[in-house]
Parts: C-alpha cells; sequence; structure tokens
C-alpha cells in the first residue's frame, strides 16, 4: 500500500496524495515496530496515525474548495510530517509521546480552522450532519491531544483510557459516522435514505465517550463501564440504521421502477 501511494503521489504531485502516502508509511512502521520489539504498545502511535492522517489527507482534498494560503498548507505539511515522525519515534523512545499529542493538538487546530466543514454547517440535510460530525470530531482530536500532553498517551498512565478512546472512538468514528452516508452507497451501489435520525447514534456516541473519560476524574469506575458499554452500543445502534436505511432506499428503488413499468 505504501508503495502504490508514494507511485500515486510520483504521478500527481499534490499535497492530499503525498499526505496519503504519509499515512500509508505509517502503518507501515507501525507494522516494523511491532515486530521488532515484539509489543502492540509500540506500534499504537503510528497505528493511530495511519488512520489520523488517512482522514487528515481526504479533508486537505476538500479544503482546495475553501481558500487557503500558501503558508497555511506548509503549516499542514509540516504538521503531518511532524506527526510521522514523532509517532515512530515514539514506539521506541516513549518520551516523544509529548511530542506526538503536540502534532495532534496542531492538526486539530489546523481542521477547525480551515476545514470545509465550517462552512457547509450552515447547509441543511446530509450535508450539515456530516459537517457536524467532522467538526465534532475535532474537538476530540483536541481532547486526546491535551490528555496526551498530560502523559496520557503513555503506558500505564490512568488517562490512557479517556485518551486513547477521544482519538480513536471520538474522533475517527465521528469521521466513519460523517462519512458512511456517502461512501457505503459508493461501494454497495444501493441506495441509503439518510433522515435526520442519524443524529442520535452521533449524540449518543459523544455522549458515552463524555462519561467514559469524566470516569477518571470521579474516580466512578461504574462511568467507564456504562461509557465503554454505551460505545459499543452506539456503533452496533449506528451500523443497524445504515442497513434500515439501506433496506428502505432498495425498497423505494424497487417501488419506482414497478411503478414505471
Amino acid at each position: 500500500m505504501s508503495a502504490a501511494c508514494i507511485d500515486v503521489w510520483i504521478r500527481r504531485r499534490e499535497a492530499h496524495l503525498a499526505t496519503l502516502a504519509i499515512a500509508a508509511i505509517a502503518w507501515l512502521l507501525g507494522n516494523l515496530l511491532w515486530w521488532g520489539s515484539g509489543s502492540l504498545i509500540a506500534a499504537v502511535p503510528a497505528w493511530s496515525a495511519f488512520l489520523i492522517l488517512t482522514i487528515a489527507g481526504e479533508r486537505l482534498e476538500l479544503s482546495r474548495f475553501v481558500p487557503t494560503s500558501h503558508a497555511s498548507r506548509v503549516a499542514f505539511g509540516a504538521i503531518t510530517t511532524l506527526l510521522l515522525l514523532s509517532a515512530t519515534a515514539a514506539g521506541i523512545y516513549p518520551e516523544a509521546l509529548n511530542t506526538y499529542a503536540l502534532a495532534l493538538l496542531l492538526l486539530a487546530g489546523w481542521l477547525l480552522r480551515y476545514d470545509i466543514a465550517r462552512r457547509t454547517v450552515r447547509m441543511q440535510g446530509l450535508t450539515r450532519y456530516m459537517a457536524v460530525c467532522l467538526l465534532s470530531g475535532y474537538l476530540w482530536l483536541g481532547v486526546a491531544a491535551v490528555l496526551g500532553l498530560a502523559g496520557g498517551l503513555a503506558s500505564g498512565s490512568l488517562l490512557r483510557d479517556a485518551a486513547l478512546h477521544a482519538l480513536l472512538l471520538g474522533f475517527v468514528f465521528a469521521m466513519v459516522f460523517g462519512h458512511a452516508p456517502v461512501i457505503v452507497p459508493a461501494l454497495t451501489r444501493l441506495r441509503l435514505r439518510w433522515h435526520a435520525g442519524f443524529y442520535l447514534p452521533l449524540v449518543l456516541l459523544h455522549g458515552s465517550l463524555a462519561l467514559r473519560v469524566l470516569s477518571v476524574w470521579s474516580g466512578e469506575f461504574a462511568w467507564r463501564q456504562w461509557g465503554g458499554l454505551g460505545n459499543a452500543l452506539v456503533l452496533l445502534l449506528f451500523v443497524v440504521m445504515v442497513l434500515e436505511s439501506l433496506q428502505a432506499g432498495r425498497q423505494s428503488k424497487e417501488k419506482m421502477r414497478a411503478h414505471i413499468t
């Protein structure tokens, strides 16, 4: 995958393609760290960077529709490079996790400042829903970064559960929720009937995750348990809603065909 992404970037020297290539390299480096150390913990920053940079590359491509300065794009390149290098270094030297967390915070700030979602959130329907998912995800990315700067990404830290779930649930799955109504139909070639009910799993995701994160300060382990259970049920609810909407879209299409014939 790294070779393929690099080849695509060589053919088309565009910033978002370079970001996707860096993301693939992060995945490769994470696997090498796992192999070399025999520890999954060493690979977590690089594996997380793969997901984060893949999302960032996709958002960078869409940022072309928003006027951005050359300096802002140079800053984006510097942030993604710092993220890759610090993620790799953190697998060997845990002290680099602070730099990794700083890179996450800078990326969250860049996305909140320049992403097109700041404009599309003023629109209606699916477009607004996607923007809300994206902006809320960027906030969780910032939360994960702040927790990371407080030492939350270190193995054995009491904040580690909160930091990792803010990153991989709050940020990554908010992106999944936001893009699924577009990506799933493109992959399945089935129509998905979006409706406002899709806000429900998004709100429950953030609510259950907030409960999980706040359990660190409350000292209530039950909050963490209920938050974790809520996280799992929300993901299940979202999958069920997507499948139901695909089925509804398919039935609607069949009825239209029957009416035409």
